[in-house]
């Protein structure tokens, strides 16, 4: 089957890019409006993009005849956001916070969470996920034809707070103690116990000096 994007309608290529990107990390991101209300929301169209400075991006699309999302409206007027790790303890939690709250619904309380003071930023934390991260907006970019925009935030890490038992000796993380959960499409999650590594080949194996491209 070959699909031409051109040929469908904005929907049908929305379902196509779900399902073909998976696992997709989830970005459960915390803001404050600036009446003071806390907002929690999750993306999973999340990817890290550099790391010097540490920076990540979270695309929030933009809601049909409603505008932009309230994380959106709020990380452009505050120039902050909090990214909280989602895991399996936690699942039930994130889903309940991906409901369309009003903007003056605060998302901890509606999901039960407990928002704990940032150092960094006035946007809270979770206490409940165990990785929690810092961020300063550093740009906002719009992409997409009108109808079908999405405001891709640019935003460098400035601290995080990691749950004593993740870390290791060699300052990474224990992932198979962490227990993420990832988005695939439709209402499917997976989750990342599952584990096992691959050794990545070094030229040698080649009989080669050239490296990545």
């Amino acid at each position: 089957m070959i699909i031409d994007p051109n040929q469908i309608d904005p929907r049908t290529g929305y379902q196509l890019l779900i399902g073909s990107i998976v696992p997709r990390p989830i970005a459960w991101v915390s803001t404050i409006a600036t009446d003071g209300t806390h907002n929690l929301a999750p993306f999973s169209f999340f990817m890290g993009v550099t790391a010097n400075p540490p920076t990540l991006a979270i695309s929030s699309g933009l809601r049909r005849g409603a505008g932009k999302k309230d994380t959106l409206v709020n990380a452009e007027s505050s120039g902050e956001l909090v990214v909280n790790v989602v895991v399996e303890e936690i699942e039930q939690q994130m889903n309940i916070s991906s409901a369309e709250f009003p903007p003056e619904v605060d998302e901890f309380k509606e999901a039960g969470l407990t928002p704990i003071p940032s150092v960094k930023v006035r946007a809270p934390r979770v206490a409940e996920s165990p990785i929690n991260i810092e961020c300063q907006v550093k740009q906002v970019v719009y992409v997409g034809n009108e109808g079908s925009q999405s405001g891709l935030i640019i935003a460098e890490a400035l601290l995080w707070h990691i749950r004593d038992d993740l870390l290791t000796p060699q300052n990474t993380i224990d992932v198979s103690k962490l227990h993420a959960i990832g988005r695939l499409s439709g209402n499917w999650y997976t989750r990342t116990r599952d584990l096992y590594e691959i050794a990545r080949p070094t030229n040698q194996s080649f009989n080669t000096k050239s490296g990545s491209s």
